[in-house]
Parts: structure tokens; sequence; C-alpha cells
């Protein structure tokens, strides 16, 4: 029932911005923590941020503190992550994922969220 689409991937040069959104279809979002990772190839899964259901966001990756920000469109179910100062290691596939139990919070573990989009892919070239 629940669905997530991730967009606003794609090639940007070093220094450049991106805009991801994350789309969810099946629920309000009001009530929902939502989370962004991603996964480079041959490298763990990583937790970028997450938006918690009461607005409040966390910068769980060390080098995106600073450089990326989380908010949430209630009215639009949907939440977004400005992500600025690009780099070529930032190159990734990005996920969406929902932890879709009512008024639950925020967490780096991606055990914790239980619907995934099929992600964005981001790439940064030098």
């Amino acid at each position: 029932q629940v669905q997530v689409v991730e967009s606003g991937g794609g090639l940007v040069q070093l220094g450049g911005s991106l805009r991801l959104s994350c789309t969810v279809s099946g629920l309000s979002i009001d009530y929902y923590a939502i989370a962004w990772f991603r996964q480079a190839p041959g490298e763990e899964r990583e937790a970028i941020s997450c938006n918690h259901w009461n607005g409040q966001s966390t910068i769980y990756l060390d080098s995106m503190k600073g450089r990326a920000t989380i908010s949430r469109d209630n009215d639009k179910n949907t939440v977004h992550t400005q992500m600025n100062s690009l780099r070529p290691e930032d190159t990734a596939m990005y996920y969406c994922a929902v932890r879709s139990v009512r008024f639950a919070g925020c967490g780096a573990s991606s055990e914790l969220y239980n619907v995934w989009g099929r992600g964005t892919q981001v790439t940064v070239s030098s």
C-alpha cells in the first residue's frame, strides 16, 4: 500500500547543489519519521539524515553536517533534502525510507525503517 518515490538526483559538478524529494503515497506523513540514506558501490549503506514527525531534524552523517538540510511539506506528503557543496565522494544512490510506526521517532539504523524507495542516483564530477 505504501510507496516511496525519490526524485531530484542527477549529475552535478564539484561544488554544485541538488534538492532531492521523497514523495510518499498510501499514508499521510504527518505522524511518521522519514530518513535519507545513501550507498555507494562496494560501500555500506549510511544514514544521512532524518526528519521527525514533529518536524525536528537530525543530520547523522558527519560529512554532510553544514551541507545538508532536511525538511518536510506535509501538505504535499513530501520530504526534501537540500545538499550543497557536493563532492565526488557524495556520489551514491540516495534512498528515502519511512518508519511506518505512528509517532515513532528517528534513528540512524536502517532496521528502523519499514518502507523504502528505489533510490535516486547522485553523481558528482570533479
